[in-house]
């Protein structure tokens, strides 16, 4: 009374033969490559790791200020050094080229924003003139760069 399918011998199996004796499939991931590549990342960023500040050496007054939050674009980096040169980044230029450098290099940026870095032994006067002449350019956001650990001049000692 049950209908049900019947299959003949030997045609639901099949023989297979194998080439060059006893090979199978591996099914494990090779981690090999993958360390590989992380060590290579790993040496190219502690490489470049170091050349990612701003490259003038100056000696920054230090003060109790806290730093600025983090944001999207690298803000320009405006340099005085301690022999009284200029530079925009790492690149000198002369007073005069000032303002026209930074219009130029700011039409192509998102964010305006300038940081001043002046060393300690330049004099007030030197730093307030640039500061003026960023203000005149049209340069509203403009932030002093400092070094932390200064006095905090409030008769605590921390």
């Amino acid at each position: 009374m049950g209908a049900g399918v019947v299959k003949e011998a030997g045609k639901g199996r099949r023989r297979r033969r194998r080439r060059g004796g006893n090979s199978h499939l591996v099914a494990e991931i090779n981690i090999t490559p993958f360390v590989d590549v992380m060590l290579v990342l790993l040496i190219i960023f502690m490489v470049a790791a170091p050349l990612t500040t701003v490259g003038v050496p100056v000696k920054l007054p230090e003060t109790a200020a806290t730093s600025l939050a983090n944001e999207q674009e690298e803000p320009l980096t405006v340099t005085i050094t301690a022999d009284g040169r200029l530079m925009i980044q790492t690149t000198q230029i002369a007073p005069d080229q000032l303002i026209g450098k930074l219009r130029a290099i700011s039409s192509e940026r998102q964010n305006n924003k300038i940081f001043l870095r002046a060393d300690g032994a330049i004099p007030y006067e030197q730093v307030m003139q640039v500061m003026g002449a960023l203000n005149a350019g049209g340069f509203r956001d403009i932030g002093l760069v400092t070094d932390s650990g200064g006095p905090r001049l409030d008769g605590r000692d921390e």
